[in-house]
């Protein structure tokens, strides 16, 4: 049986009082919540920490979602049930109940937390993609105050981010603009696996139907989440068609940069890179549509 090294167990009782913790445990510690990728990896012995602070018993602080006309806050504590349940959200933005839906199992979402999966930083994470189509903002708490890293920037390598040494990331801020869509698209060896090649899409219209702004996120696909200004730029003004996505399908094969595994050969990735670009591509311009009528 694979069992961690020993490790001492501290709860936090507040944010602050979490990093006054990590404060004074410095790199020794690790703050726990879901624990469904650190505790694995501790058994396996990838991953070693004297100290494991628990933060589950600060949901009340950082367990929660705001939606507002311009913009959309949700606590790093907010379990992914909660994300695929709301309507709120997936009003605002469908492509977070479409990844919610092939995210592992109940078990795992009634647990698991949007933080979590952020600071776990594995290449194949679904929400980072998620996060970086829509253009979030983290916010890190630390003994010298809040700081906000824009997603594109939170991703340092894999499982390393821009949240040092007594820190916390505690919310995560995305902006909400008129006649937009987004969508995800996912390919897995097996339901609820981890990704061969994940795609998060996004795009806003004008009054006439033109694409007056677009992302495109993959994960999966380099050694982190992946976005593509190249399709944006390739996108905004112009009218959305099938030989468009074809382009932008193009632009996301070549634009990453996949290692063959076990999941998969360099070529399958870029095929997959470019399919699921264009299918959620198409289906978010799909749901812009059905806004604006």
């Amino acid at each position: 049986m694979q069992v961690p090294a020993p490790f001492e167990y501290e709860r936090a009782t507040s944010v602050d009082h979490a990093i006054g913790l990590l404060e004074r445990l410095g790199s020794s510690a690790r703050l726990v919540a879901g624990g469904h990728s650190l505790l694995p990896m501790m058994k396996l012995r990838l991953a070693n920490f004297e100290y494991l602070i628990d933060i589950n018993g600060l949901r009340d602080e950082l367990g929660y979602l705001r939606i507002g006309s311009g913009e959309i806050r949700i606590g790093a504590l907010t379990r992914h049930g909660e994300l695929l349940e709301s309507d709120e959200l997936a009003a605002a933005f469908p492509i977070f109940r479409d990844a919610e839906r092939v995210i592992a199992d109940p078990v795992v979402r009634n647990w698991g937390t949007l933080g979590g999966s952020l600071c776990q930083a594995d290449p194949s994470e679904d929400l980072s993609a998620v996060c970086t189509t829509l253009d979030a903002r983290c916010v890190i708490r630390g003994p010298r105050g809040e700081r906000i890293v824009p997603m594109t920037e939170f991703h340092h390598g894999p499982y390393e981010t821009a949240v040092g040494d007594g820190e916390i990331l505690t919310e995560i801020r995305f902006p909400v603009r008129p006649r937009g869509g987004s969508a995800f698209e996912k390919v897995e060896r097996r339901a609820g696996d981890w990704a061969v090649v994940s795609a998060g899409a996004a795009v806003w219209l004008d009054e006439n139907g033109r694409i007056t702004d677009a992302r495109v996120g993959l994960a999966a696909v380099g050694p982190n989440t992946t976005a593509l200004p190249a399709v944006a730029a390739a996108l905004r003004g112009r009218e959305p068609s099938e030989r468009l996505y074809e382009a932008a399908a193009s632009i996301a094969a070549r634009g990453c940069r996949p290692d063959t595994d076990m999941r998969g050969s360099v070529e399958y990735k870029r095929h997959l890179a470019g399919e699921l670009t264009k299918r959620a591509l198409r289906r978010s311009v799909e749901r812009a549509l059905e806004r604006r009528s």
